[in-house]
């Protein structure tokens, strides 16, 4: 059973209705006693970074998702969800995450169109079972203003806009997808099989 995260700022419907359609049992989650229940979890998120840790904090959500993550079961943030992995973002002034993975989030700069939208293609940095039947240059759909920076240990891969742009990492058991694989057809919905299987025989 996968663990979506509900903190009051995810876009819940259309990822819930993607597992569906892979076939994959999940329950929305908000009660921190209750994470270790599940085989995986998902933090999505929509909005501004400030106050999606906010309400992590506020519901006791923040050091509940550090504990999970130190049992080796697979998390997969989405778009600001991923975001709220790394250790801080410069968004409406700096913001300090979870703290997963070593990182920032920082605001597109440029003579371009801001925020990054649409649909774009993914380079691919190294062999990882969430990568599983995803090709070079296949096409997922971005939404965002901010893009993380981190160590390249981290990358899976990346896309551009005007600049590589972090597109999925993973370190050890915890994963992010800067797009919303939900939206991105063929391909995000292999992504969200992958990490789906990535669960699958985990004991909760």
């Amino acid at each position: 059973m996968i663990g979506i995260i509900d903190y009051g700022m995810g876009n819940l419907y259309s990822l819930s209705k993607a597992l569906e359609r892979l076939g994959y049992s999940y329950e929305f989650v908000s009660a921190p006693e209750r994470l270790q229940e599940y085989s995986g979890l998902i933090l999505p998120g929509v909005g501004a970074f400030g106050d999606a840790i906010a309400n992590i904090r506020e519901l006791g959500l923040d050091q509940a998702i550090r504990s999970y993550a130190a049992t080796n079961r697979p998390i997969l943030g989405i778009c600001l969800g991923m975001q709220l992995l790394f250790d801080k973002s410069e968004e409406h002034g700096e913001n300090t995450g979870l703290g997963l993975i070593g990182g920032e989030a920082v605001r597109f700069q440029g003579d371009y169109k801001v925020p990054h939208m649409g649909w774009n293609q993914l380079r691919l940095h190294r062999e990882h079972p969430l990568l599983a039947g995803v090709a070079e240059g296949d096409y997922v759909y971005f939404v965002h203003s901010y893009h993380v920076k981190c160590k390249p240990e981290a990358l899976l891969s990346t896309s551009d806009y005007y600049q590589d742009v972090t597109a999925i990492v993973a370190q050890g058991e915890v994963y992010g997808m800067q797009f919303h694989p939900e939206k991105s057809g063929e391909t995000g919905m292999r992504l969200l099989r992958n990490f789906a299987v990535q669960c699958e025989g985990v004991l909760a």
